[in-house]
Order: structure tokens, then C-alpha cells, then sequence
């Protein structure tokens, strides 16, 4: 990970009181930018003074049903500031999430359906409460301000920026120049996110490095309506499973945060040991000076598994419990010895003799009888803990423990047919 990028002139913005440093450290701890750092050192200290917390802003649109571990680097920052004293500001950007934010974009996002949106945001709501505080947050949603703009509103918003600046924006310039078709509702995106600091008077806007612009874009609408301009502060952007890209559904490289203990503990488990120390000051509550003993000795010749269990027993702990992480620990070692867990799926099926192909798709352990083939032909499936290398298996009836990979279990009963 890149060190944090923050714009502060020391010779101009001292940090004496020891509040402020540590309220600043807390800020900037695993940060991209912070900027600009001397007016948010301005703004805790004037919060330090009057006693009043500071508004801190995250917005998510409910585009998918479910938030990742992805989505907790930004909301852990969150609560570190909440924890502070400072008041947070859970946005679930109802209405921008039916014109789709097209940061990082080659194409147009398509819409989600109202009922979709109201799912979703459901969703985001009970799993944000996993991380942040609920009771001591701001609970909102933009349509609260976004329905009740007319078309002379509208318009008078839109005149704040310029196409010139507009296009400036990195995916835009990008497709532009390379033919893409760029639809006059995604400018709306930005104006519209930045709109909202100008309602919630935020004082502080967090996200991911791919909403740098959005971000400034509500600085700039706050001054044009006459309020003292938000700082920004990015993260970086979590990289998935696969090592390669960032975490995301639409890339099956993502850990859910109400995933089961056992399967959230083996997916941490399944990183790479580079990435493990990218993930550790985003995801992990240790302290940085804790994290870099670990590196070192790691580094001096201790197995680098036991820094990853221990990252994976503090994630499964925080969205499970203790015990859960210990329970799935156990789990993964049983496994890992070909053992078979305690509790496995039991499913009853008619029609023996049954080729093993169909078997495995009936049994919800392949996609399709083609994925439960190529399964066989890698190695990858055992009956009662023989691996099996002939597609053309057909089990007569009795109770089976069928086993994919290492994680998935079936104890089948197949009757005949």
C-alpha cells in the first residue's frame, strides 16, 4: 500500500494539544489522501474548543444486497472517528443509486428498480450496524432532499460546474476520446453526490480512491452555496481475493461480512501472504507498531500462516464471536486433514442409480453437470473420501458424504428412482 498522501504544511499548522495529534493520527491512520490536511486540523481544533463534534459523511448507493469486506475499510474509519466523539453520517444514497455512479466506468450503469433500491438499502442498514454505532449515527437517505428538487432547481445546480470540468474526470475523458457513449444523466452523478454534503453539512466526506472526484465535487458545491467546504479523505481500494482486482461481487472475489464463521475464516485464510500485509492497517484493529512486529517476524522466519490466522480469527471474531472464530479455526484444520465437519448439509435424493455428474449438480455442490465433470476430471470430488476420477460413476442407493474442494460437504441419500 502507498503511504497516505496528506496536504498539510507543518510550518503553518502545528499539532501541539495532544488531543488534536491523536485525533489526527486516528484520522490518517492506512489513509490514501486527506485533504486539505490544515483545514482539518482547523476543524478539530475549533471542535476541540466549542465542544461540538464534526460531521462526518459516507454515502453508499445499495447497488448489490450485500456489503463486503471491501466496504468495511471505509466503514471502519468511520467508527474510529465516531469513537472520537464526532458525528457520523450513514448516507444510503437511495436516489443516486437510480442514476448509477459511473466512477470507474467503461460504459453506462445500468438502472436499478425502486423496488431493487429499497431491498438493498434494508440490507445496508441492519449490516452497517455491524461496524458503526447505530444508535449514536445518522441514519439518512438522499431522496429525503433529491425528490423535492424541481426542474428550476435542477437546473440551477447544474449551472455550478462546467462540461469542461466535467470532462476532466478520468473515466469520462476516457471514454470520450475512445468512442464510448457518455449519457447527459451520469454528470448528474457528481453534482448530485456533492449536493448532498451541501444538505448534510458535512464537515468531512470519506470513500474509496475511485470517488476522489465526487468527493471534491461536494467542497466545491458547498462553497458555491456559501458553507465552510468539507475536507475529503480516500482509502484505498481493498483488493479482492484474487489478488488483482479490487473487491467486488461482480467479480466473485469478495468475502460478505454475514458470510458463515467457517467460510469467512477459510477465505481470509486462501489470501496470498503479500496481499495479507495490504489488508492488515485496512482491515485489521491492531495497531500499526503491533502490525510491523508481526511483518518483522514474519521476515525473521516465522510461518507466515500464523500472522494470516490471527487476521482471520479477528475478522471472523468482530461479524461472528470469539468462540465462532475459534470453532472455525478448528473447522479448517479438521478440514485440512480431510476430515469432515461436524454439521454438513444432509439431502435426500430419488433416482439411483445416478450418475455422479447429475448427482453433484442435484445436490447443489456444481452449477451444472458440466462444472461436476470438470470437478472429476480435477481431482476435485470424493465419495466418502475416495477421490473419484470417473465421469461415468453411478451410485446405487445408500448415504454418501459427497465432498468438492476443500469446503463443500453433502451427505446424500439416494433412493432409487
Amino acid at each position: 500500500m502507498t503511504e497516505a498522501t496528506i496536504h498539510q504544511n507543518p510550518a503553518t499548522s502545528p499539532v501541539h494539544d495532544e488531543a488534536i495529534a491523536h485525533a489526527l493520527a486516528v484520522t490518517t491512520r492506512g489513509v490514501q489522501e486527506l485533504l486539505p490536511a490544515d483545514d482539518w486540523v482547523k476543524k478539530l481544533q475549533k471542535s476541540h474548543r466549542t465542544g461540538q463534534p464534526l460531521r462526518i459523511k459516507l454515502g453508499l448507493d445499495p447497488t448489490a444486497p450485500d456489503i463486503h469486506l471491501g466496504h468495511t475499510v471505509v466503514l471502519n474509519k468511520m467508527r474510529q472517528l465516531q469513537d472520537l466523539g464526532h458525528t457520523v453520517i450513514f448516507l444510503i444514497g437511495d436516489f443516486t443509486g437510480r442514476i448509477g455512479d459511473p466512477s470507474g466506468r467503461n460504459s453506462t450503469r445500468p438502472p436499478l428498480t425502486e423496488e431493487q433500491i429499497q431491498a438493498n438499502a434494508q440490507t445496508y442498514y441492519q449490516q452497517a450496524g455491524r461496524v458503526l454505532d447505530l444508535d449514536k449515527a445518522e441514519i439518512r437517505y438522499n431522496s429525503e432532499w433529491s425528490n423535492r428538487l424541481h426542474a428550476a432547481e435542477m437546473i440551477a445546480l447544474a449551472s455550478k460546474y462546467t462540461v469542461a470540468r466535467m470532462m476532466e474526470r478520468d473515466d469520462f475523458h476516457k471514454r470520450f476520446h475512445s468512442g464510448q457513449s457518455i449519457s447527459i444523466h451520469e454528470f448528474l452523478y457528481p453534482l448530485m453526490q456533492g449536493y448532498d454534503s451541501v444538505e448534510l453539512k458535512a464537515d468531512l466526506e470519506l470513500g474509496g480512491t475511485d470517488q476522489k472526484f465526487n468527493l471534491l465535487m461536494g467542497r466545491h458545491l458547498q462553497e458555491e452555496y456559501g458553507q465552510e467546504p468539507q475536507c475529503i479523505l480516500t482509502m484505498p481500494l481493498l483488493v479482492g481475493l484474487d489478488g488483482v482486482d479490487k473487491m467486488s461481487k461482480s467479480k466473485h472475489n469478495y468475502i460478505g461480512i454475514t458470510e458463515e464463521a467457517n467460510t469467512m475464516f477459510a477465505k481470509v485464510l486462501s489470501i496470498s501472504d503479500d496481499l495479507m500485509w495490504d489488508w492488515y492497517p485496512l482491515l485489521s484493529f491492531r495497531s500499526l507498531q503491533d502490525i510491523a512486529t508481526l511483518k518483522q517476524e514474519v521476515a525473521q522466519g516465522r510461518n507466515p500462516k500464523d500472522a494470516k490466522v490471527l487476521l482471520a480469527k479477528e475478522i471472523t471474531a468482530r461479524f461472528h464471536s470469539a468462540a465462532a472464530a475459534d470453532a472455525a479455526e478448528q473447522d479448517f484444520i479438521h478440514r485440512s486433514k480431510g476430515g469432515i465437519p461436524d454439521e454438513i448439509p444432509e439431502i435426500t435424493l430419488q433416482g439411483a442409480p445416478l450418475g455422479i455428474g447429475v448427482l453433484l449438480k442435484s445436490a447443489g455442490l456444481a452449477a451444472s453437470t458440466g462444472e461436476g465433470n470438470r470437478l472429476i476430471d480435477g481431482g476435485g470430488v470424493r465419495v466418502d473420501g475416495t477421490v473419484i476420477s470417473d465421469r461415468g460413476l453411478k451410485l446405487e442407493a445408500g448415504t454418501y458424504v459427497i465432498q468438492v474442494g476443500k469446503r463443500k460437504f453433502a451427505r446424500v441419500s439416494l433412493q432409487a428412482g
